[in-house]
């Protein structure tokens, strides 16, 4: 089993061998990579003098830099002035100290292409050769040392002193915040109420003074540690680093807030300029919605969510005016933001946009009016919140029904309130009575129970319409004209109208009962006034007026 295995591996590496020598053979030839040489620096002490990057007749940079450190060493030894200068030659530009040539600075040595000179290289290199040397003067005197100590040991009491000032105003500031600000805090009432929870306010405020006092700790910790090395011997270009890293960070923060500044303006005065226009249109539009100003195209209906869509207008208008005066909106990272942003609303907002859009086309066409008595597919009652995004049925039951504007605006509405006028509805009741009754005894019957309900209005008169004529019955629609100022009114006045159709039909001997008709029941299902109140329903008035109704009633069938 193992034979067939071991021969396809070894066939595969014969042909992967084969095939690459004629890929080999068949391809043109490829010039060797050259290599250059590591690039070799010239130190004296801490200090990096210059950093040889090319060949020179044929020594590499390191061999230029161990031949430059042997003849400044010779130099020394010689205890001349020590005077560091420079030549220019036709090779480059030569680097000496009294008069003796160090190295030399070729063309190849420096960037050229970014506009740097020979000349310019050998003088750097000479003055930093200039500064260690005279540091290496100075530090082979005891006096040098004494007062390098000296001034560390005053830094590193200044810095002790510095964090010791640190924790107590730390301290201080905890203290500070749990005594008085909390305090004010919980007087900062509104009806009674507290707007602020002082314990969430004054963790806040501790946390950002502890980020504060760690930040001043590092910055102190950081300009110590800058200020020792660059006193202690061998360590001045660290130093020197560090302070020059401090100055340009500094400088940059400086530049960018400068540079920034400008557009923080301009976004300011946009932003003022915005709310001013928002501020003087919705004194207008309120005075449109409280009936002081009148307006041919505008109402009490549509000021509100005019209101709205000028504040939205402004506030988009305003963002595009400032975005691009905004500090890092050019950067890639916030416009990747934005984009993400926008792609988010795009993708989940296609519905809030519609039922958005649904709910401008309710308020613009004046559909529904708050207050209205309406009825929308199987929900009904009294219009409480006409939203942008929803509508809100008051059902004086106890319910309150919230639906969708894209919903109401695809359904059939039925208005109730149009018709009369302030607090004033239309109320219906339907009943359907068989054809053994006439129809004008039944208009008698439900505009007698119409006049005698609580709360409907005698002008407009109820009027009655027969709406079908049915297989076993005849369809009655009684319309009438109510007051009511709540829902609960409107349910209130509909179940008494409904009950004292009841309470007429059975005064006057009529069936509302309107049942497929196969026979006549064995029992009446009218009910004599006597019956109306069996336990446990109340006792009805000594002086009601049902009863005087039921003494004269006769309604033979």
């Amino acid at each position: 089993m193992l034979a067939p295995v071991r021969f396809l591996v070894f066939l595969t590496i014969l042909l992967s061998g084969v095939l690459s020598g004629a890929l080999a053979q068949g391809a043109p030839a490829q010039p060797a990579p050259t290599t250059t040489a590591p690039s070799a620096q010239l130190n004296v002490g801490a200090r990096t003098i210059f950093v040889f990057r090319s060949s020179l007749a044929g020594f590499p940079p390191q061999d230029r830099a161990e031949g430059a450190r042997k003849r400044l060493d010779k130099a020394l030894a010689l205890g001349g002035a020590q005077r560091t200068g420079t030549r220019a030659i036709e090779q480059g530009t030569q680097v000496l100290l009294d008069g003796r040539l160090l190295f030399l600075v070729t063309p190849d040595d420096v960037n050229t292409l970014a506009g740097d000179s020979t000349e310019e290289a050998a003088h750097e290199a000479a003055a930093l050769l200039d500064k260690a040397l005279q540091e290496r003067r100075e530090q082979a005197t005891p006096r040098y040392f004494l007062i390098a100590g000296a001034w560390c040991l005053a830094a590193t009491l200044a810095y002790w002193l510095v964090l010791r000032a640190l924790g107590l105003l730390h301290r201080r500031v905890r203290a500070y915040s749990k005594r008085a600000v909390g305090r004010r805090l919980e007087q900062v009432r509104f009806r009674n109420v507290a707007l602020f929870d002082a314990e969430h306010v004054v963790r806040f405020i501790r946390q950002a003074a502890s980020a504060l006092v760690w930040s001043a700790r590092l910055f102190a910790t950081f300009l110590w540690a800058t200020f020792l090395l660059g006193h202690i011997p061998y360590f001045h270009d660290w130093g020197e680093q560090l302070r020059g890293y401090l100055a340009a960070t500094a400088f940059d923060v400086a530049g960018g807030i400068g540079r920034a500044l400008p557009g923080l303006v301009v976004v300011v005065v946009i932003a003022a300029l915005a709310r001013l226009a928002i501020r003087t249109a919705g004194s207008v539009l309120k005075r449109v919605e409280s009936g002081e100003l009148e307006l041919g195209w505008l109402d009490r209906d549509t000021a509100p969510p005019t209101r709205r869509l000028v504040n939205v207008a402004i506030v988009l208008f305003a963002l595009a005016m400032a975005y691009p005066y905004l500090p890092g909106s050019h950067t890639a990272a916030f416009q990747g933001l934005t984009v993400l942003a926008g792609l988010m609303v795009s993708i989940g907002g296609s519905s809030l946009v519609a039922q958005g859009a649904s709910g401008l086309i309710l308020m613009y066409t004046r559909t529904l009016r708050k207050g209205e008595y309406v009825r929308i597919g199987e929900a009904e009652g009294t219009v409480v919140e006409l939203g942008m995004f929803e509508t809100r049925l008051r059902t004086g039951l106890g319910a309150e029904i919230a639906l969708p504007n894209a919903l109401v605006l695809s359904n059939t509405t039925k208005n109730y309130s149009r018709a009369g006028g302030d607090a004033e509805f239309t109320v219906e009741a339907a009943v359907a009575i068989g054809y053994d009754t006439p129809w004008r005894q039944v208009h008698a019957m439900l505009q007698q129970a119409a006049r005698e309900t609580e709360g409907v209005l005698q002008e407009p008169a109820p009027f009655v319409a027969q709406t079908a004529l049915s297989d076993f019955y005849i369809e009655y629609r009684l319309v009438a004209q109510a007051r009511a100022a709540s829902p609960r009114e409107h349910v209130d006045v509909r179940s008494r109208l409904h009950g004292r159709i009841v309470d007429v039909f059975n005064l006057n001997g009529v069936q509302l009962t309107s049942p497929h008709f196969v026979q006549e029941p064995a029992k009446s299902h009218v009910l004599a006034p006597e019956c109306w109140e069996p336990e446990p329903a109340p006792a009805p008035a000594p002086a009601s007026a049902l009863s005087a109704t039921a003494a004269g009633a006769t309604a033979p069938r």
